[in-house]
């Protein structure tokens, strides 16, 4: 698989939930490709300005190793794309049909954030003949499968913590805390007897 898609439906749930496989895939050489839909201006705390996660996002992927060419921003409002689900749809469409990727990123389809679950709806649509994998939002999964690991090295996990350390914005979250984040890919690591992880589950895996 040479062609990397991640669906993220707000500015930082890419890095989050793949980061360190992004920083792994690019390490092999692979083409990756990230797309965001909402920039949530409407959420975004005081005293930053509303476009603040339209500069982090772009820094933030630059740290992964993505080119600027293949990072595509969209924005929707935050919590409202369950209404643009067919212009959505359309969006993913042109991307299958401009990236012909071969394995897409999609948040878990059982996550309960009402815009993960529209990017993943539509992503599993837009993309049904390619590998799907969704990725882990642990504190949005009531129900997550564990099903598809990705092992990481200790320099995907710096980078992937280096990424995030780039939204200034978002660093009240304490799940995006390096303590957090190297905890959480310990704990996946551990499950098959490796140091890092990152886990999937698995939507569709074509070989």
């Amino acid at each position: 698989m040479n062609r990397v898609l991640i669906l993220a439906p707000h500015a930082d749930d890419g890095e989050f939930g793949c980061g360190g496989s992004i920083a792994r895939f690019v390490d092999d050489g692979k083409e990756v490709f990230y797309v965001a839909f909402s920039m949530c201006e409407e959420s975004i705390p005081e005293p930053y300005p509303k476009d603040i996660l339209r500069n982090e996002v772009k820094e933030a992927t630059k740290r992964l190793g993505i080119p600027k060419g293949n990072v595509i921003l969209y924005n929707f409002r935050v919590r409202e794309l369950s209404y643009h689900r067919q212009e959505i749809l359309e969006e993913l469409m042109k991307l299958r049909e401009a990236i012909h990727p071969d394995l897409i990123f999609v948040p878990s389809p059982n996550d309960l954030h009402q815009d993960h679950s529209t990017v993943s709806i539509e992503g599993i649509r837009a993309f049904k003949k390619a590998t799907i994998l969704g990725y882990e939002i642990c504190w949005n999964n009531i129900e997550f499968k564990s099903q598809n690991f990705i092992i990481l090295s200790e320099e995907n996990i710096e980078t992937k913590i280096h990424a995030i350390d780039a939204y200034d914005s978002q660093k009240g979250r304490g799940y995006l805390g390096e303590d957090f984040i190297r905890s959480l890919a310990t704990t996946r690591g551990y499950q098959i007897g490796q140091r890092y992880a990152e886990t999937f589950e698995t939507i569709r895996w074509i070989l």
